[in-house]
């Protein structure tokens, strides 16, 4: 299983930036998805995930309300609709993928990952 994510660059306080994220081709099952970021000098952070029908979402505290997390339109892939961003949101940007809602939404403990996408944001 493969992830690729995009969407990633230079964006202003206020601004809107929204990611995306996607399994390979070759993955048959539905995952839960979800969303970590890690700003520099400090550890990687969760920030959303999504269950794998995409009923169920959960955010970290610092984003709730910000951000929004969505299923694509294509099977296995999810988005990270972020607003309001601000300079504290700057950090690399990874997704992440299982194939069990429990460990993604509630243990925040996922099998798979992809590599990440630079977010930055200037005051």
């Amino acid at each position: 299983v493969q992830l690729q994510a995009s969407g990633g660059g230079l964006a202003q306080a206020g601004d809107s930036l929204t990611l995306s994220c996607g399994l390979s081709e070759r993955a048959t099952s539905t995952y839960a998805m979800g969303w970590f970021r890690q700003a520099p000098g400090k550890e990687r952070e969760f920030v959303a995930a999504l269950s794998w029908s995409g009923g169920n979402e959960v955010y970290a505290d610092s984003v709730k309300d910000r951000f929004i997390i969505s299923r694509g339109s294509a099977k296995n892939t999810v988005t990270l609709q972020m607003n309001s961003l601000k300079p504290e949101d700057t950090a690399v940007y990874y997704c992440a993928a299982d194939l069990s809602d429990w460990e993604a939404l509630y243990q925040r403990n996922f099998a798979y990952w992809g590599q990440g996408t630079l977010v930055t944001v200037s005051s």
